[in-house]
């Protein structure tokens, strides 16, 4: 794999991947990276303290198997949550992009490319996303041509404050933003993020085209997740958050704390 890294086309993307007990899925993960018809410089794992012989085992494997630096592995002391791994992948990172995967889900092959030669032409947008799909089978895996592909949208702050309308696995954003992942925060940590960089001025836009798989259910395979109910206090907080910071007001917190609410009634009505 050594030479096909040299003589493969490669974009300036550090891919940060949190890992807590991954084992059966992280290979997946990476192989999707590998696979990109425009190949990220460098991948960082971050293992949150699986605390497992097994995923030590397969992390080290991946990394020799694949060409020497590629796979970056840091091996955290203390269970903390995806957060914080991500934040410390991201100070790690050397690459002027970042690019989020789940250790449980996977990449079009085109989604680097797509991604990121559209975020090289519109130097002011610092982060993007896209739609993301159920994977089922290889019927999933859509047939796109990125030449041709045009379907991006700017996400304004009130669209972004109605629904989180970026998938962790499809963002991509450059690391000179100084904003980070709240390390405690648990649930809807990720939306907290999206919103402090799009209301502190950011461009943010988003590709209407599915380059991320999620293999496993958004809101858990069952439809209504153990966490489900967590994940609502989440966003709640995450409003709360935003209105302390002064991004919001507080007819603006009312409003979206209502609408957040009925969109999680109607959730657990169906599930």
């Amino acid at each position: 794999m050594g030479e096909d890294m040299k003589r493969y086309e490669c974009a300036p993307i550090s891919v940060i991947i949190p890992c807590y007990k991954s084992y059966q899925t992280i290979s997946r993960a990476i192989s999707s990276v590998w696979e990109q018809t425009i190949r990220p410089i460098e991948v960082i794992v971050v293992d949150d303290f699986s605390n497992d012989n097994k995923t030590t085992n397969v992390l080290k494997e991946l990394a020799d198997l694949y060409p020497v630096g590629w796979i970056q592995i840091v091996e955290l002391s203390i269970n903390k949550g995806p957060g914080n791994a991500r934040n410390i992948a991201w100070d790690k990172a050397s690459q002027p992009y970042i690019a989020f995967l789940d250790a449980d889900d996977s990449w079009h092959p085109y989604k680097i490319e797509i991604q990121y030669k559209w975020m090289e032409a519109n130097p002011e947008v610092y982060m993007t996303g896209h739609a993301f799909t159920q994977y089922k089978d290889q019927k999933s895996i859509i047939q796109v041509r990125p030449e041709e592909y045009t379907k991006f949208y700017e996400v304004n702050s009130k669209k972004l404050l109605l629904s989180n309308v970026f998938s962790t696995p499809s963002v991509m954003l450059k690391r000179e933003i100084p904003i980070r992942f709240e390390s405690e925060k648990k649930y809807s940590e990720d939306y907290l993020l999206w919103l402090e960089i799009n209301l502190s001025g950011y461009q943010c836009w988003r590709i209407d085209l599915p380059l991320t798989f999620l293999h496993k259910s958004a809101y858990g395979e069952s439809g209504l997740s153990g966490n489900l109910i967590e994940m609502q206090k989440g966003e709640l907080e995450t409003y709360s958050k935003i209105k302390r910071k002064k991004l919001i007001s507080m007819f603006e917190l009312v409003i979206y704390k209502t609408v957040s609410c009925a969109k999680f009634l109607i959730r657990y009505l169906r599930s």
